[in-house]
């Protein structure tokens, strides 16, 4: 049997802003571990036996992120799948399994959100190999989590009749949305209620089957998307006419709660979404107070308090049962049993038009990352880093100027018909409408500065004419 773990590493996280963000959700962000947690998930099904390299689904914006850090844990991909726009997780689940049926006929998938914590990877691989040997050729397999408290955050699933003598696998009666805490009481008073992992195994070849027969528009614009997929460097992008097209539903709603195959599997394993602030302090181990402490940070008679300082010197007194998060650009300030309102936050930076929720003042690309340090009228001051052998676009801009001054390493500059090599300590001056591109040719990373000054700053300002990651 080949398995081929598909990791589903879309979405945005809002619910852990100001950490996470658009351009930088959760999932590839180091916070159980040192690992991000895309990482983390990889590399936790990577040495089973009978597991083939994963295939990862994720956003065009994130190839690049998504790419280096497979490769930072020697990983080689079988695939990844670029959606254009998310379309939920049932859509990204049949491409994937479009994509894989080309490969091998009789691929099973593990399907895997890229941002769960496992603590017992133990209990999880016995609970695969479970149902690995119980899913045979239509069941569809679904990973229900013993509960630990009435938790109003997560669905449910309610098992029905034992398919084994064991009892280690059931037939599913029935998919709960996420209860109210009344409900939820009874539901773990009731024992027969697992939540609801979001974590599949079945074959690729039946979850189509299932997808033709309950949502068979779906399942013609997924097949469409995969077969008019093409190649952009390493990556294969799905087409995106033929995927926007798709409706854009969750793979329990389209399929598992309908279907007459769906098996759960019950696994104690010390699981979380890591959801929210609150999830992720529950995951955390706390000092003496009961406090979570990351960096700079001063506390004096501080209980129960997760306090994660990114960049400046944070202190607390006499509080207890908070959320302090500082970034460079927000701090976020919440009670402990309010976190689920930090969404809130993210849509009204949405309405104000505002860009704290999409990027962080470190923006990574693929060529290195560039960090905001002053702006004002008609100027700001970026400190950019490109790693070496890397070079960003031969561009230039409409409405900017830009002057580099060199800090560390070698650069090379195009500037018009001029080549040139600096290095630290000496500078040049890009003039406005100037074709141009920078370069690193060392071995070591290129760290300069540079200072834009103009009518119009925006990213946006940038027409290219050739560029080794082949972006518009």
């Amino acid at each position: 049997m080949k398995i081929y773990p598909v990791i589903l590493s879309g979405g945005s996280g809002s619910r852990l802003w100001p950490l996470s963000r658009a351009a930088l959700p959760k999932q590839l962000l180091p916070l159980v571990s040192e690992r991000t947690m895309l990482q983390d998930t990889v590399l936790r099904v990577s040495t089973w036996k009978g597991m083939e390299p994963p295939l990862v689904v994720c956003g065009d914006d994130h190839r690049f992120l998504v790419a280096e850090q497979l490769r930072q844990i020697g990983i080689t991909p079988t695939a990844i799948l670029l959606e254009a726009q998310g379309r939920n997780t049932a859509p990204a689940v049949a491409a994937a399994a479009n994509y894989l049926t080309a490969l091998e006929p009789d691929a099973v998938m593990l399907v895997l959100p890229a941002d769960h914590m496992i603590a017992d990877e133990d209990a999880f691989h016995v609970a695969v190999m479970l149902a690995a040997d119980a899913i045979g050729t239509t069941a569809l397999a679904t990973f229900g989590i013993v509960p630990t408290a009435a938790e109003t955050g997560y669905g449910y699933i309610r098992r029905g009749a034992a398919l084994d003598a064991s009892e280690t696998c059931f037939a599913v009666e029935r998919f709960v949305e996420k209860p109210d805490l009344a409900t939820a009481e009874k539901f773990i008073a009731d024992k027969n209620y697992s939540w609801n992992s979001g974590m599949f195994m079945f074959r690729a070849s039946a979850y189509l089957s299932e997808l033709q027969r309950l949502q068979p528009e779906m399942a013609q614009c997924c097949a469409l998307a995969v077969h008019d997929a093409y190649t952009d460097l390493s990556f294969c992008r799905l087409d995106e006419t033929a995927y926007a097209a798709c409706p854009a539903e969750s793979i329990d709603f389209a399929v598992m709660e309908h279907t007459a195959h769906a098996l759960v599997i019950p696994v104690d394993m010390g699981w979380s979404d890591v959801g929210s602030w609150s999830a992720l302090a529950e995951i955390k181990p706390g000092d003496k107070d009961g406090n979570i402490l990351h960096g700079d940070v001063y506390t004096d008679g501080v209980t129960d308090t997760l306090i994660r300082s990114g960049s400046r010197f944070v202190a607390a007194i006499g509080v207890d049962n908070l959320i302090v998060v500082e970034t460079k650009d927000a701090v976020l300030i919440v009670a402990k049993d309010q976190v689920q309102r930090v969404k809130q936050v993210v849509e009204h930076l949405q309405l104000e038009q505002r860009g704290e929720h999409l990027n962080h003042t470190r923006v990574y690309r693929p060529w290195g990352c560039y960090e905001g340090i002053d702006a004002g009228e008609r100027f700001q001051v970026k400190r950019i880093t490109v790693d070496p052998g890397e070079k960003l676009s031969l561009q230039m801009h409409h409405h900017r100027a830009e002057h580099w001054v060199v800090v560390t390493g070698t650069a090379r500059i195009t500037c018009g018909e001029t080549v040139r090599l600096l290095t630290e300590n000496e500078s040049i001056y890009i003039p406005i409408g100037m074709t141009h591109r920078l370069e690193n040719p060392g071995k070591m990373p290129l760290h300069l500065i540079e200072v834009q000054s103009g009518a119009y700053l925006g990213e946006d300002d940038i027409v290219r004419f050739d560029d080794v990651y082949q972006r518009a």
